[in-house]
């Protein structure tokens, strides 16, 4: 991993975990139930983009790897969905 797509991926996790705080914020001053959804899923979204998908480099399998890091993403989505379905 070379230094950009180190910058990259610190600049991708702090604007995803600045929409994270957001929700968590929002979540704490409605007490919303789906706002709490909205941050399971955002959190689970930003770590399957980022963390996940360097974090899985030891297995040296590409095709796993990308299984991994999208399984996370679809659950985040999925989450997403639930959580607008119920607002």
């Amino acid at each position: 991993m070379d230094v950009t797509d180190i910058i990259i991926t610190i600049i991708h996790l702090i604007v995803g975990f600045i929409l994270v705080f957001y929700a968590a914020k929002a979540y704490k001053k409605t007490k919303y139930p789906p706002m709490l959804l909205l941050v399971a899923g955002f959190s689970i979204l930003v770590l399957g983009e980022t963390v996940i998908e360097d974090f899985f480099n030891f297995l040296n399998d590409n095709f796993l790897q990308e299984i991994i890091a999208e399984s996370f993403e679809i659950v985040g989505f999925v989450i997403l969905i639930l959580a607008v379905k119920k607002s």
